[in-house]
């Protein structure tokens, strides 16, 4: 079979973090052939009715700096492809909805995952208001005077852009701190778009969870643990690290409630946030953590992603 990722650029990922290096060494080994193609590529001719791509063909290794080999480049059409991989990270703005507009034009020939029309419609911070009673006290808005009557329930809160990942932005604002206004005043000008406010949640001392599902169903996770002082445990921002995770009954219950949710809409590959008992985020461009969840847990996640992949693909033929 055919994977083509789209992707960032494949030559510059760390090969000890990065999923889709994961997933795609996973299908290499596993006899596929394996591609990729950034968004920036892709071509969408009206009067064909076409959607290509400059496409590079590719070898992985396991090797630090001589990790991947370009075989061959050249124009594609993508619906020769068995399956494409929707990979590339945030920032969620028109240049990635864009491209969800052109896979939308081929999901009928080609099975994309995650979805293309799903990815656009299940914004990561918004899709949680779809279950209100997992979630934190939660507000979109480009006000400040909502913001600050937020406040007035909750005390403590978290601001952060509604569009961006990694932790970038997040800013604790504790009750009667003088700079709300000046902090919400660069936000609204550095993202342009409205900002999330959320009750703070101080379980976030014991980890800020990251459990991920595949076709619905969790297969394993990990509890990230933020330095003294820091209120981001996004495993990028220097001092955090990684826990083993044990779900708990009240992580289940949030997986089973939202599964069959994901796997409806075609969101196969997802990574949900969770901390304490609430579920913050469900992230569906190109979640990550499947080598950390490796390391702690002794599993190998990607055999899992792949093999569904393969069935998914056998299944989307058939139909």
């Amino acid at each position: 079979m055919k994977f083509l990722a789209q992707m960032d650029e494949m030559m510059s990922v760390n090969i000890d973090t990065d999923s889709t290096f994961a997933i795609l060494l996973e299908a290499q080994n596993r006899g596929h052939e394996i591609f990729y193609y950034l968004p920036s590529d892709l071509n969408f001719d009206f009067t064909a009715k076409k959607l290509s791509a400059v496409v590079k063909k590719i070898r992985l290794k396991n090797q630090k700096g001589n990790h991947c080999e370009i075989l061959e480049t050249k124009e594609q059409d993508l619906t020769k492809f068995d399956v494409i991989l929707v990979r590339q990270d945030p920032p969620f703005d028109m240049n990635y909805i864009t491209s969800t507009y052109l896979l939308e034009k081929i999901k009928d020939q080609v099975l994309i995952l995650n979805n293309p029309s799903e990815i656009r419609n299940c914004p990561e911070k918004i899709f949680i208001s779809d279950f209100p009673d997992l979630t934190p006290p939660t507000l979109v808005t480009s006000s400040l005077k909502q913001i600050r009557t937020f406040q007035d329930e909750h005390e403590n809160i978290i601001l952060k852009p509604l569009y961006f990942c990694g932790g970038e932005g997040v800013t604790l604002i504790k009750n009667g701190d003088s700079n709300l206004g000046s902090i919400f005043e660069m936000m609204m000008k550095t993202y342009a778009s409205p900002i999330i406010a959320q009750k703070f949640l101080p379980e976030i001392s014991n980890g800020d969870k990251r459990i991920l599902l595949v076709d619905g169903v969790a297969v394993g996770g990990i509890s990230r643990i933020a330095q003294a002082g820091e209120v981001r445990a996004n495993l990028h921002v220097s001092g955090n690290v990684a826990q083993k995770l044990e779900l708990s009954k009240r992580d289940q219950e949030i997986c089973n409630r939202i599964g069959g949710e994901l796997k409806k809409r075609g969101l196969f590959f997802v990574g949900i946030d969770v901390i304490g008992d609430y579920l913050t985020e469900i992230n569906v461009t190109s979640p990550t953590c499947i080598p950390e969840v490796n390391r702690l847990n002794g599993g190998r996640i990607e055999e899992v992603v792949v093999e569904k992949i393969e069935e998914s693909i056998k299944s989307h033929v058939s139909c």
